[in-house]
């Protein structure tokens, strides 16, 4: 069932909407929660009470149409608008409930149903919030659509589980690490089977989730996934086996457990290599790149060391020649020299360019430190690159180890159902027929 709900004010418009006599027959079934007895009065009254709040879309409207084709009846409506009220967390909120019948462009006359509740809580005088509306109402109706067993929409239906062979390598690793989630398998399975309505449909539907649909062992349809799990379909998609049957007829055609895993172990292999093909490129791709940053990063810290250096020896100079600046010369200078001044400045000069030259050697210091350490990162980020490639890599050698043995075991136990198949036919051949006198009645004597 196909549900579309929205919030929203206006109520006298979406009255009048509801009323419209365009459709060949209205019902007004039920006014739950409200004092008045007609559509606009309830929803004027509910207009009323929200002026307590500062809600503006005091209404939630929800239409419901069941598939085509489909007849719904009144218990099938109101059980979904119950499942939707639940839901939307308005269990016990004024609801109205109409039920429309009007003729399609076809010419067919079909039914389908209106509620609305009112959002407005009066014990809080609040509105009650309605987040992510629509996802809920999706899943709702997902629900309507596996238990009555109407064909779903395919917009409707879940993925579950995707096909591994058209994953990315970014969704293989997390696909390893989520691990198996059974409600996932479910959903699966039951959207697959509810989305088709032949065998090749259906197949098609569970390889699109990640599983091959293949002939079990004792006769019934089985599916395998990638790992060589073995599903019962009826069991998985929650169906009768007779329905089963009824649906997917004859299986002879379809491959044996033991050929699907041959087949999906092969394409997995190949999904592997190509997985290996791309870590190795990245790799490539990263290691030239780190060259690349690490040579342009070289230019820039010798251009750097060597505008330092000339604004050391700028700086040397100037200070230099501040200090000279300071030795007087002429009658000044030889006063000084007479009264030990000349000496004295000398001293100072001395211990001021030490001073310098200490200062200068710091700042080298700290400017090749630095230095090395933004040498030390490119290179950390370049051995943690390479590292996770290589880790990325083994695990995929694993992966592609535990396919090759999944189609030699698979391949091995194909090879050893033929031989004991070929065994019994020459065993039936080998045995002699009975004649037809020990078959038939004792001739007389």
């Amino acid at each position: 069932m196909i549900l579309v709900g929205n919030q929203r004010g206006g109520g006298r418009d979406l009255a009048q909407h509801l009323m419209k006599q365009e459709n060949e027959r209205v019902e007004v079934a039920q006014l739950r929660g409200f004092m008045a007895d007609d559509l606009d009065g309830a929803f004027r009254e509910t207009y009323a009470i929200s002026r307590g709040t500062r809600c503006q879309q005091y209404l939630f409207s929800l239409s419901l149409n069941p598939p085509k084709g489909v007849s719904a009846s009144n218990e099938d409506f109101e059980q979904a608008v119950a499942k939707v009220e639940v839901k939307l967390g308005l269990t016990g909120q004024p609801r109205a409930l109409v039920y429309h019948e009007k003729r399609g462009d076809d010419g067919q006359l079909r039914r389908h149903a209106h509620a609305v509740w009112s959002r407005i809580d009066v014990e809080e005088m609040k509105a009650i919030p309605l987040p992510h509306s629509n996802r809920k109402l999706q899943d709702v109706a997902r629900e309507l659509y596996l238990e009555h067993g109407w064909k779903m929409p395919h917009g409707l239906a879940v993925s579950g589980e995707r096909d591994p062979c058209n994953f990315t390598l970014e969704q293989w690793q997390q696909a390893k690490r989520a691990g198996v989630d059974p409600k996932g398998v479910k959903a699966a399975f039951q959207d697959a089977w509810a989305i088709s309505d032949s065998k090749a449909a259906f197949a098609h539907a569970l390889q699109e989730r990640g599983y091959w649909l293949a002939r079990g062992d004792k006769r019934g349809y089985v599916a395998v996934d990638h790992r060589g799990e073995v599903y019962a379909v009826a069991k998985w998609a929650d169906v009768k086996t007779p329905a089963v049957r009824e649906r997917l007829g004859d299986m002879e055609a379809l491959p044996s457990v033991a050929e699907a895993k041959v087949e999906i172990a092969r394409a997995m292999q190949t999904k592997m290599e190509e997985f290996q093909k791309e870590v190795a490129e990245r790799e490539d791709r990263e290691r030239r790149d780190a060259e690349e940053r690490r040579a342009a990063l070289k230019a820039k810290q010798e251009a750097e060391r060597r505008n330092r250096e000339a604004v050391v020896k700028r700086r040397a100079e100037e200070e230099e020649r501040q200090r000279q600046a300071r030795l007087r010369t002429g009658i000044a200078g030889l006063w000084d020299r007479i009264r030990g001044e000349r000496k004295r400045q000398l001293e100072r000069n001395r211990l001021e360019a030490e001073t310098g030259k200490e200062r200068d050697q710091t700042e080298l210091q700290q400017f090749t430190a630095v230095q090395l350490v933004q040498r030390r990162e490119l290179i950390q980020e370049r051995t943690v690159q390479r590292t996770q490639n290589e880790a990325i890599t083994r695990e995929l050698t694993e992966d592609a180890k535990v396919f090759q043995r999944m189609e030699t075991d698979a391949e091995t136990e194909r090879n050893a159902r033929r031989e004991a198949f070929k065994e019994r036919r020459r065993t039936e051949e080998r045995q002699p027929r009975r004649s037809r006198s020990r078959d038939g009645p004792t001739p007389e004597r």
